[in-house]
């Protein structure tokens, strides 16, 4: 989604049993190919508690309607979060 969106992954539903984890791994991903693509990028994902991937989320009046977005979460990602590396934000200034 990110590769084509000028935002990136605004306003996701995803279940609310995901791990913080898969979500870590989730913005890291965002994050990297925001540095790549050399762009600004967001991500802004919504648990939503009780729901699972094909629900539908009724937020009412003008907010409309989302579904939940299925995750594949097979736990591999929590050896990378919990590395607990930083990663810097790129640096633009030295391009002319």
């Amino acid at each position: 989604m990110t590769s084509v969106c000028s935002v990136g992954l605004d306003m996701v539903c995803i279940p609310g049993d995901t791990n913080a984890d898969t979500i870590s791994a989730l913005i890291a991903d965002e994050m990297a190919i925001g540095v790549i693509n050399h762009k600004t990028t967001a991500t802004r994902l919504i648990p939503v508690p009780g729901k699972q991937p094909g629900d539908w989320v009724h937020w009412g009046g003008l907010f409309g309607a989302s579904p939940v977005m299925a995750i594949r979460a097979s736990g591999a990602s929590s050896g990378f979060v919990q590395c607990g590396g930083r990663i810097p934000a790129p640096v633009h200034s030295f391009k002319n």
